[in-house]
């Protein structure tokens, strides 16, 4: 009833898929802030966060907390189970439900906080453009938010 591997190929099996999907979660957190560059144009995140120490302390800190909430996904995740060895590493309906929750997830992340920036008028987001650690923050903010959605997208079952 149990599939016909050895324990050091379901340990390789582990590794690769963890490494693919954590490079996957890289390019798309770097898309991600490209985009905000783009959707958010009052705020130039790529540019200001390199202006201080501090806010590439917080920038590499959500970025290493997103790829830990995106391992801690893929080791908690479903695994296909007695498929070909490609197919349970790059599992096509899985990377497109993470395509999927990538673009809904910025889309909607932008849009409540452009709803949010209305809504208080006496709280103006723009202002973090004006130092390199509130930009870093906001950052850092985006990533651990993509991380957990990313999280969600490689645990739930298909």
């Amino acid at each position: 009833m149990g599939i016909d591997a050895t324990f050091g190929q379901i340990v390789l099996l582990w590794i690769g898929r963890t490494a693919f999907l954590a490079f996957v979660a890289a390019l798309l957190g770097w898309l991600g802030i490209c985009a905000l560059d783009a959707l958010t144009p009052r705020i130039h995140e790529r540019q200001r966060v390199g202006q201080d120490p501090v806010a590439v302390g917080l920038f590499v800190g959500g970025f290493m907390i997103m790829i830990g909430l995106v391992i801690h996904g893929v080791v908690t995740g479903p695994v296909l189970v007695g498929a070909g060895l490609v197919q349970s590493i790059v599992d096509p309906v899985r990377l497109s439900l993470i395509a999927i929750s990538f673009a809904v997830s910025l889309l909607v992340g932008v849009a409540l906080l452009y709803i949010l920036d209305r809504l208080t008028p006496n709280i103006p987001f723009s202002s973090v453009e004006e130092s390199p650690i509130a930009v870093g923050l906001y950052v850092f903010g985006y990533l651990i938010f993509f991380g957990l959605i990313l999280n969600a997208a490689l645990k739930t079952p298909l």
